[in-house]
């Protein structure tokens, strides 16, 4: 008799049960949505300066997957959840599938569509479509050519055969499209030709590291005129950016790593409306020599955005080469002295230099004179406030100070800052080139170091030409298969431009048109 009576009491505590775990759900939601902003103020905040964007991607994503964990877990709950104040809008992409993409149509009707009441056959008055991306995972096919001979029934030794098509290498079995794939996912993709074995070997594919590694440096042999063109290209402009990184190359003989360096070359005439298409190319040297720069750009005359390296002063005095220093390595110099030990001096020069990036994005995109007209009348006021300012800093604190070495580091190379105020075709800082020898550093931690010199010269041919692409929205791998296609095949040389990857912006316009 006492079991009725219990009803109401397990009820309540079931109830009790499901708002206690809905509200730890939502606590837990809201630490991680705190954790998410404070990562996003790291990765796109000042303090991004101190921070491996690609280990704070990583990060954040973790964190994210954790939100949508406690997401799905409080879906689950039978009782309607509380909204959050500040819900987090769920990335579903919904309507963003490309059109090109094919598809595959499902229909899921009713069984019995005679109507209850009269018997009739009911009509389709509208439908509701979903769409939903779904993969098939890398698949690979065999191409068997076949080739026929023909011989007179009649007359002896009269034999004819259609010529064997022409091959990246003779006797090999991958194809140009397979070639650019490992191209691709070595050089864009970050993946170590072991590993790409070990995925292929997955599939049944069995192919040595050993053959991979032919095919890349086959590939890359083979693409080298398409390099030095691009380079004697970008030598055409008269503004580049350079910066350069290192490149850990194998020494056998002394039974370590040596540094070698990738030297970048950009141009991006992007910012001020300019012409002529984006392009990077890097170039390998086993040294850091202050000669490297002065070989490299030889034939180049113009405005060299740089940062304060010394062997781009030397460049500087033949005479041709104009130097334009970049502001974000001012900032940088006074940030990381705030971040050690808050310094009112470092604050207030920060201060002085945001409203200079303020204007910057604001005339982003506008004609060069637009640009240079802006800069002379909001600017430069700015900018010789700035140099009283941190000369009169200079003499009131210790020559030896870190905040003295930051300043002398600004004055020294003031005329190179300023420049970019009577030129609108410079930008405020080197940071397109900057962004360029990002993947390297990236690829860098993946491959740990080239075997040899010959392969820090393949890393900047292929690296040169997947960057490019990627400038110019264009698919690298498309790309890639396309002019390897076309090299095997005998393109002219005296038509190598239409190789670049320049040449397939048109096209892609024409095709998004």
């Amino acid at each position: 008799m006492t079991a009725p009576d219990s009803l109401p009491t397990d009820a309540d505590a079931l109830r009790a049960l499901l708002l206690a775990e809905r509200a730890r759900h939502g606590e837990e939601r809201e630490r991680w949505m705190a954790i998410i902003a404070e990562l996003q103020r790291h990765r796109f905040g000042r303090r991004s300066e101190r921070l491996d964007p690609e280990q704070l991607a990583l990060a954040l994503e973790d964190v994210e997957q954790m939100l949508a964990a406690a997401d799905a877990a409080a879906e689950k709950d039978d009782t309607p959840p509380v909204k959050p104040a500040a819900a987090r809008k769920r990335q579903i992409n919904r309507g963003a599938l490309p059109l090109h993409l094919p598809r595959e149509e499902i229909v899921i009707d009713v069984a019995d569509k005679t109507c209850a009441c009269c018997g009739g056959l009911k009509h389709c008055i509208g439908e509701d479509v979903a769409e939903r991306l779904d993969v098939i995972p890398a698949q690979f096919k065999v191409i068997v050519t076949h080739r026929p001979k023909y011989a007179c029934a009649a007359c002896a030794g009269e034999v004819v055969q259609a010529p064997a098509p022409e091959r990246l290498m003779e006797n090999g079995i991958p194809t140009e499209a397979l070639v650019a794939h490992v191209l691709v996912a070595k050089y864009a993709d970050h993946a170590p030709l072991y590993r790409q074995a070990q995925i292929y070997a997955r599939q049944g594919i069995t192919l040595d590291r050993s053959t991979l590694a032919d095919w890349v440096g086959r590939a890359a042999f083979t693409l080298r005129p398409v390099h030095a063109r691009l380079l004697q290209r970008l030598k055409q402009s008269t503004k580049l950016f350079a910066d350069e990184t290192t490149a850990p190359v194998l020494d056998p003989g002394r039974g370590r790593v040596k540094k070698g360096q990738l030297w970048a070359y950009a141009r991006d005439e992007r910012p001020w409306a300019g012409h002529a298409p984006p392009g990077v190319a890097y170039v390998y040297a086993p040294d850091r020599k202050h000669a490297r720069p002065a070989e490299h750009l030889a034939g180049f005359g113009g405005t060299l955005q740089v940062d304060g390296y010394g062997a781009y002063a030397e460049l500087a005095q033949r005479g041709d080469v104009v130097l334009a220093f970049c502001w974000s390595h001012v900032r940088r110099q006074f940030y990381d002295i705030q971040v050690k030990t808050p310094a009112p001096i470092a604050t207030e020069a920060l201060v002085r230099i945001a409203p200079l990036y303020a204007i910057e994005a604001a005339i982003r995109g506008l004609s060069a004179d637009e640009r240079r007209q802006s800069r002379q009348r909001r600017s430069k006021p700015l900018v010789d406030a700035l140099r009283l300012w941190l000369e009169a800093q200079l003499a009131a604190v210790s020559g030896k100070s870190t905040i003295a070495a930051a300043i002398r580091y600004a004055l020294s190379r003031w005329d190179g800052l300023a420049r970019f105020l009577d030129d609108g075709r410079i930008d405020i800082d080197s940071n397109v080139v900057e962004r360029s020898i990002r993947p390297i550093a990236l690829g860098r931690k993946n491959h740990l170091f080239a075997g040899s010199d010959g392969g820090g010269e393949h890393w900047a041919v292929i690296a040169s030409l997947i960057e490019t692409c990627k400038m110019n929205s264009i698919d690298p791998q498309t790309y890639l298969r396309d002019v390897l296609a076309k090299i095997v095949a005998r393109h002219p040389m005296d038509r190598i431009d239409e190789l670049l990857p320049f040449a397939y912006v048109p096209a892609a316009d024409k095709a998004a048109a």
